[in-house]
């Protein structure tokens, strides 16, 4: 099944550090949707600066790395209201996950949504930072470094 890419997995693949190269990865053959491309957009212009044309080639480089971008149409708007109400979210995340799961995906990955939280039997949240949580926690000796099975808070 395809998985569903959150718009704060979009800016860091475009980012330096760590999360740069997973997000990339993780980017690579991901459906999004419009939502992500204009809050991308958004935040480039905003925080990032970018011009007319490096917002251009960016997303030109996000539309041939991801499998597909669905659309947000009344049914997605309709299932996110739904999602609002039965997992107590916000309506933007709500309309992202709906339309994740309008696109049969079954992983849909961000980084401050609620990792492990599972929609419909079907959708499941996962951080694709967790690893980088881990060892992190190793080099500085957290106890969630020495026990994966310890909560991170």
């Amino acid at each position: 099944m395809p998985h569903f890419v959150d718009t704060n997995i979009v800016v860091y693949a475009f980012g330096p550090g760590p999360k740069a190269m997973r997000a990339s990865e993780v980017l690579t053959s991901a459906t999004i949707s419009v939502q992500v491309l204009n809050e991308f957009s958004n935040v480039a212009l905003r925080k990032l600066g970018y011009d007319a044309a490096t917002l251009q080639r960016r997303i030109e480089t996000i539309r041939g790395k991801v499998n597909a971008i669905a659309i947000i149409d009344e049914p997605t708007h309709d299932l996110a209201r739904e999602i609002v109400f039965r997992y107590k979210l916000g309506f933007y995340d709500s309309v992202l996950l709906a339309s994740a799961l309008l696109a049969d995906c079954d992983t849909f990955y961000s980084e401050d949504m609620h990792a492990g939280l599972v929609l419909e039997d079907q959708l499941t949240i996962r951080n694709p930072f967790a690893w980088l949580l881990l060892q992190l926690g190793h080099r500085l000796n957290l106890p969630y470094g020495r026990n994966p099975q310890a909560k991170l808070t």
